[in-house]
């Protein structure tokens, strides 16, 4: 089941995103070939990063709550507000998605 996460940093809290992001970034990748897509919410600026989106196949909504409750920027207490809902994706992706390399 696709799992959309919404996750909304705390105000004022881009040090700590910048200081774990690393750690997201691995923990994440332990579900690399789970993920459809991933990402940093923007501000209006469309710079500055006030949470994450990301979208995993996980057996069931509980399964990915259980596992972000082990992810690096909740453990830390960046997000102010995390959401999960189950996700059905029904359009073909034409733009927005990195190029793969080969």
């Amino acid at each position: 089941m696709l799992c959309a996460c919404i996750l909304i940093d705390k105000p004022n809290s881009s040090a700590l995103r910048q200081e774990h992001r690393p750690s997201h970034k691995l923990y994440l990748g332990q579900v690399a070939n789970q993920v459809a897509f991933a990402g940093p919410l923007h501000a209006d600026d469309g710079i500055t990063m006030i949470g994450s989106l990301l979208v995993i196949d996980f057996p069931s909504v509980s399964e990915a709550k259980t596992w972000l409750a082990d992810e690096p920027f909740t453990k830390v207490g960046l997000y102010a507000r995390t959401e999960v809902f189950p996700f059905s994706n029904l359009w073909p992706q034409k733009a927005g998605f990195p190029q793969e390399t080969t």
